[in-house]
């Protein structure tokens, strides 16, 4: 195997975890440093552990499930999103996902049991810097500003690497490599957070903190400063050898490899396109919202494109040995209930009749009854199914076996795919954004029949995309997205909410026709952890959210 080659490279040298200091202190000869890294190998391995490891495995706090990115940071989203529930007090996960008020179909409210009592005042109780790692606002920051530190140094130091070969060739594609990733960064902090920072000097910060539009703003350039960079690339082999390096051979398996310079812009184009989609309602969309979203999802990821995507190995380099370190592996069970996160019985409710899908990935049984004194939102019937039922062609959303589950980074063709769906019927194309509908179920093997052609209103053909984008894309920190753009946040006087819901009550019975109002926070406040140490500058945006 090709392990990733470095298992500690930078750590986050802002603030939040302490004291700056001007220049990296990193003496192990195993491990670059700025003056080691001055070879095209040093640079590769700066550039390779710079993401894989500072933005997505090893952080300060945090134990194997709430402190890994993609099984703890993306799990909050899909807690969030009605996606998963957890009973674990780890970090407040039985907590996070849980709505105002229940009420079930014969008129009993039942309230929130946590104190206080709204997840609102919750995130606020949360958020102080003395929580340190069991402050859940965390771990989403502190992972992109490590990665987004780590790429600044590869940019600063670049310029002094000599290349083999076609030596501007290689160095676009670290330069491109260093940008499409701090645009990452920036995205991921301006869709969560409600403001953020633009750090672009190796080991340094800045109390300037900017709003989240202006984060998107910025992730936007970082994108097209890739772009540029993959566009003056004149040897497609010496690029390929560069991107090779970078990616973890365990990596490049299945619709992961190394992308193509075209292809890689496609999977910039589909990252900018949910830059628009997901941070705006849906009532706030615009036609030229609209009309961008199509102009950049049609040449957007395709579904021959390799893209960029994580998976296990027997090291437990990247997603653990296992498979667990993703949300899918810490839901799948033998028993209901069995694992950390728990199926909701509102994600299952979003499968339409003879969807493959859910027959492949979903096993049914005795409702389980979490801990009562923390509400029944999450009692479930269900679990995820390790491996799938074998039917083939079918989507497969958890396989713990070394390197079986393939995990998309930054985007997929199902998730481009329809986002174009989404802008088609907004634009009045209803029946060409339905056939992008039927395109993503044909290409996870759901083996529905097409709803294209069938005469679907536009509020029908809504209806369609929002159940399809919940069953399509679960587990990868997107849902939360949807449920905020979509309203179900907000509580029900502001037209938020769900409802008819399944809800297993807690003597065991069902109620089909329940109603949820979750009253969540959209967008985080700034982690204490980092107002803590860099407080905001005079001028600053306001780092707490009004709600």
């Amino acid at each position: 195997m090709n392990r990733i080659k470095i298992s500690v490279l930078i750590f986050l040298c802002v603030a939040l975890l302490g004291s700056c200091k001007k220049s990296l202190d990193i003496k192990n000869p195993n491990q670059p440093t700025p003056e080691s890294a001055n070879t095209e190998s040093g640079i590769e391995a700066l550039a390779q552990g710079g993401v894989y490891i500072n933005g997505f495995r090893d952080l300060k706090y945090g134990d194997g499930v709430f402190g890994l990115y993609w099984s703890g940071a993306m799990a909050f989203h899909e807690l969030m999103a009605d996606v998963i529930q957890a009973e674990a007090a780890n970090s407040f996960l039985n907590q996070i996902g849980v709505p105002n008020k229940v009420i079930l179909s014969s008129g009993q409210v039942l309230l929130n049991p946590n104190a206080p009592n709204r997840q609102i005042d919750l995130v606020r109780a949360v958020n102080i810097n003395s929580n340190q790692g069991s402050n859940f606002t965390y771990y989403e920051w502190a992972y992109m500003y490590a990665m987004n530190n780590a790429m600044n140094t590869v940019l600063s130091i670049v310029d002094k690497v000599p290349f083999t070969g076609n030596a501007a060739s290689k160095k676009a594609a670290i330069i491109a490599w260093a940008h499409f990733w701090k645009g990452y960064a920036y995205s991921r902090i301006g869709s969560i957070y409600y403001a953020g920072l633009i750090v672009n000097t190796p080991n340094e910060t800045n109390g300037n903190y900017v709003t989240k539009e202006q984060m998107i703003t910025a992730a936007n350039s970082e994108y097209d400063q890739a772009a540029t960079a993959l566009s003056s690339v004149t040897s497609a082999s010496d690029y390929s050898t560069v991107l090779t390096a970078l990616i973890p051979q365990f990596n490049r398996v299945g619709n992961g490899g190394v992308l193509t310079a075209d292809q890689w812009k496609h999977t910039i184009n589909t990252l900018k396109a949910r830059n628009i989609l997901v941070n705006k309602t849906v009532s706030q969309m615009t036609a030229a919202d609209w009309n961008q979203i199509l102009t950049l999802t049609s040449n957007g990821i395709t579904s021959t494109d390799k893209i960029f995507t994580g998976r296990s190995n027997a090291n437990g380099d990247f997603l653990a040995s296992s498979g667990s370190g993703t949300v899918s592996g810490r839901t799948q069970s033998n028993a209901i209930g069995g694992n950390t996160y728990k199926v909701s019985e509102r994600w299952v409710q979003d499968f339409k009749p003879g969807d493959k899908r859910k027959d492949n990935n979903l096993k049914q049984g005795s409702p389980w009854i979490g801990n009562v004194d923390r509400g029944q939102a999450f009692n479930t019937r269900w679990t995820l199914v390790n491996g799938g039922n074998g039917l083939p062609g079918v989507k497969v959303y958890a396989n713990t076996a070394v390197g079986a589950y393939e995990l998309p980074l930054a985007g997929s063709y199902e998730e481009n795919e329809l986002m174009k769906a989404e802008a088609l019927i907004y634009t009045s194309q209803i029946n060409q954004g339905l056939q992008s509908i039927d395109a993503v179920r044909t290409y996870q093997g759901a083996g529905l029949a097409p709803v294209a052609g069938t005469g679907l209103t536009q509020a029908q053909a809504v209806a369609e995309l929002r159940s399809e984008r919940r069953v399509a894309l679960p587990f990868l920190g997107l849902s939360f997205y949807d449920a905020r753009r979509w309203g179900r946040i907000y509580p029900i006087a502001q037209g938020g909410g769900r409802t008819p819901a399944v809800v297993v009550k807690n003597d065991g019975s069902v109620d089909n026709n329940a109603t949820i109002e979750y009253d969540f926070l959209d967008y985080w406040d700034v982690p204490d952890n980092e107002l803590a140490y860099n407080p905001a500058a005079t001028g600053s945006a306001p780092t707490k959210n009004p709600k």
